[in-house]
């Protein structure tokens, strides 16, 4: 079972991948994408004068005058092939979440316990929170599939590291995790993680896309021509970030309890509780601005990104380049 886990990451990893390529597919050459447009602009200049208007002195016919697709051909070229690359994308997304699943599955089976004992672990249950995040997300907000390129890149990303830096083999829980609560902390927090691993997609796109909106065409600003309006993105991100803040704060809570129970102290200055309570405290601080009418929405964005910059210092660096009671990660 440990090596059929280990051989459906790499289908998990392939099927992301290809989501990728078919999400990139439909963000290259869809009707209203910085490619399409380009690729179906008619020559301005034979075109304006041919039809007796001074060359610059208006768009060129089957284009849109304004709003911020301005420019996309009216004839929708390349719409219908792009449109089944992006469902095709949905589709391998999916497939990839179910052996994602099969992955966790087989890698508990053969533990004989939940697959969450150390870093490799923990990371594949936080990527599959996400993923199922993101899908049932789509499934109420078809709109936003176009983010789903950066979705499926942080996947392959994530799956990756997972498996070729943080692998280890199957090893038994050492006592301290032996609990109930290892179930309740780990569950919640995985949770937690997942869906504000998710919540940073939209968060890094509506600053790309606010920037697109103010008229910068630089990269990556160039980026956000595709995505959903900015005001859009920014709804998302709070929404989720509101969703999963609570189920975070109980995580925390959960784990100072279980702290207690196997150490004797709710709190013992331990690198992993210090970076956990500093990503609390970005959050939190992150829905205090969000919530402040005096604080800009890309401001407050900001916070939530760099909230999402010490959960990845939490799950990594800790793990890496600290000691600690829960020095569980399985590294050298």
């Amino acid at each position: 079972m440990a090596a059929l886990s280990d051989q459906l990451l790499v289908f998990a990893i392939l099927g992301y991948l290809l989501a990728m390529i078919c999400h990139a597919a439909e963000y290259a050459f869809g009707a209203r994408s910085v490619v399409g447009r380009a690729a179906a602009r008619p020559d301005r200049e034979r075109v304006l004068v041919g039809a007796g208007v001074a060359a610059g002195s208006g768009p060129a016919p089957g284009t849109k005058r304004d709003g911020p697709d301005a420019g996309a051909p009216v004839d929708g070229v390349g719409s219908p092939r792009a449109a089944l690359a992006g469902r095709a994308a949905v589709l391998f997304t999916a497939l990839a979440a179910v052996i994602h699943l099969g992955v966790l599955v087989t890698r508990g089976v053969a533990a004989v316990r939940m697959p969450w004992g150390n870093m490799y672990e923990y990371l594949l249950t936080v990527t599959f929170v996400g993923t199922v995040a993101w899908l049932l997300m789509l499934h109420r907000r078809p709109a936003i599939r176009h983010l789903g390129l950066f979705v499926a890149l942080a996947m392959v990303l994530l799956l990756a590291v997972a498996g070729l830096v943080l692998y280890v083999p199957i090893v038994p829980l050492v006592p301290a995790l032996d609990s109930y609560w290892f179930v309740v902390h780990v569950a919640t927090i995985a949770t937690s993680s997942g869906i504000l691993l998710l919540g940073a997609v939209p968060a890094v796109m509506y600053l790309i896309r606010d920037g697109y909106e103010r008229g910068r065409r630089s990269f990556p600003y160039t980026l956000g021509a595709r995505v959903p309006a900015a005001a859009s993105l920014e709804r998302l991100t709070f929404r989720l970030h509101a969703f999963a803040f609570p189920i975070y704060t109980f995580a925390v809570m959960a784990g100072a309890v279980w702290a207690e129970a196997a150490w004797g102290r709710y709190w013992g200055w331990d690198p992993k509780e210090i970076w956990a309570f500093i990503s609390w405290v970005v959050y939190a601080g992150y829905l205090h601005a969000r919530a402040t009418p005096s604080v800009r929405r890309p401001v407050a964005t900001w916070i939530a990104v760099i909230g999402f910059l010490t959960m990845q210092m939490n799950l990594y660096g800790v793990n890496i380049f600290f000691e600690g009671l829960h020095s569980y990660g399985g590294l050298d």
